[in-house]
């Protein structure tokens, strides 16, 4: 059974003017049809999505943590989910997420106070190590190191693997995290000798030695790249580690793994 992997958006901190920021599609055949997962739903997200699949016939929506441009594009959802003309769309959309993603997109959602966006969304909190069943995908959340509560997940399809870090700084974690997978979405906001500050972002060198040190890993990916970032340097940086080639995240393109 293969993963089909589209970035719909890889741009880090806030959307750049070439790409959204976080959003990845997830896409594999089970039971006659396509299952279909985004992995964040960042600024800008939303609207890029619609190249790609209809968000209306999403089948979940795993969300890392709760700063904007990883969640933000919700409350536009909730609105098509709601407001569509040809109706409003049939159950609730699960969303996996931190304690506290229903009261965040409630608020975020709101103007003069929070907004209920229950009627649409079904809300599960995820829990470190405890995996959960979409479809054809097995998902396994494991807490990272971010300033605020923050998981990278395993995603399993069949025989194929991959990671996505989310935001983190380097950790213990990213070992379990990463081992023997055939794909590693690896946070790179970060560029070594510029940035200092700690718990927040991998730079490219930081997530190669987390890849190296985790065993067993196919590619590797750095993807959450600021506007202000050049993404060659961040390549540069982890290509002094990291033993292959170093890949960088394309908003758009689509990945059969």
């Amino acid at each position: 059974m293969s993963l089909r992997l589209t970035v719909i958006g890889c741009s880090g901190s806030v959307a750049g003017p070439d790409s959204p920021a976080s959003c990845y599609l997830l896409q594999a055949e089970h039971k006659g049809r396509t299952w279909s997962l985004v992995l964040d739903l960042g600024s800008g997200a939303l609207g890029a999505l619609q190249r790609h699949t209809d968000p209306l016939a999403l089948d979940a929506v795993v969300l890392s943590h709760l700063h904007p441009d990883h969640c933000l594009d919700l409350t536009g959802l909730h609105v098509m989910r709601r407001h569509h003309p040809q109706g409003r769309v049939t159950g609730k959309l699960p969303v996996h997420g931190p304690a506290g993603t229903a009261d965040r997109i409630a608020r975020a959602h709101g103007v003069q106070g929070a907004t209920d966006v229950s009627d649409v969304f079904r809300f599960v909190t995820v829990q470190d190590r405890r995996d959960f069943v979409i479809g054809p995908f097995r998902v396994v959340p494991i807490t990272v190191n971010h300033p605020v509560e923050a998981f990278g997940y395993r995603v399993s399809v069949g025989t194929v693997t991959i990671a996505y870090t989310g935001d983190t700084d380097a950790c213990p974690a990213l070992l379990p995290l990463m081992a023997d997978v055939d794909l590693v979405l690896a946070d790179s906001g970060f560029v070594d000798g510029r940035d200092r500050a700690e718990g927040i972002h991998l730079s490219g060198r930081r997530a190669a030695e987390a890849a190296v040190a985790a065993g067993g890993v196919q590619r590797l990916m750095l993807t959450h790249l600021p506007p202000w970032n050049d993404p060659a340097v961040c390549r540069e940086q982890a290509e002094q580690v990291w033993p292959g080639e170093v890949e960088l995240a394309e908003p758009g393109r689509t990945y059969e793994l």
